[in-house]
């Protein structure tokens, strides 16, 4: 049977990393004004998001605005948005399917190794959460580098990785490795002895 200590380590790990997920979301500091190569360093610094773009001024001054139109936006900002979105709703579902079957809970019944099953699917949906929540983060990610690295982008409109993509990126493997850890709950069938059917004796050995 699964260990009640591993099951509880990884609804906390999974649990931690759904909470990354979503401060990463929110945050509109997924991409920050680069100041690589001749560009150069200006009072303002600016920050883009799934849902924002924001200016941080010297002064401490704070300049937010969302996105007016969603069809205005890129491919890859799209596919990211509707990737988290996604990645913490499977999670949270697969949190509450998981708490269902840990053997510390009530839910499930009493049978040991239904709940173990059900804790084993609850970490398997996990798995499936946190990986959309990877292939988001490593899409946007990859879209940043090639604007980087394309020579025919404007060296001001330049960006680099922002804090909010590394805080995604850690939630999501969080999520995974605790995800593992109640996917691991799989019950292992007890083999049962074959032993030799015995046969009540004959009538006819008392004859």
């Amino acid at each position: 049977m699964a260990n009640k200590g591993l099951q509880i380590l990884g609804f906390a790990l999974a649990l931690i990393g759904l909470i990354g997920l979503i401060i990463g979301t929110i945050l509109p500091q997924w991409k920050m004004s680069s100041y690589a190569g001749d560009n150069i360093i200006t009072a303002i610094a600016m920050y883009e998001g799934l849902w924002m773009s924001c200016a941080f001024q010297s002064t401490g001054q704070i300049q937010c605005k969302v996105y007016d139109s969603i069809l205005q936006l890129n491919g890859a900002l799209q596919a990211t948005r509707a990737l988290m979105i996604v990645s913490i709703i499977v999670t949270v579902a697969g949190l509450g399917i998981a708490c269902m079957g840990m053997k510390c809970t009530n839910c499930g019944g009493d049978d040991k190794t239904r709940k173990s099953r059900i804790a084993m699917a609850g970490g398997i949906v996990i798995l499936i959460g946190s990986l959309s929540g990877i292939v988001a983060c490593s899409w946007y990610a990859h879209d940043i580098i090639q604007a980087f690295y394309n020579p025919f982008t404007p060296v001001n409109t330049k960006y680099e990785f922002g804090s909010a993509i590394f805080i995604a990126w850690a939630g999501a493997f969080l999520a995974i490795i605790g995800g593992g850890m109640l996917a691991a709950s799989c019950p292992r069938e007890k083999s049962t002895p074959k032993y030799p059917i015995s046969r009540p004796p004959s009538s006819k050995e008392y004859v």
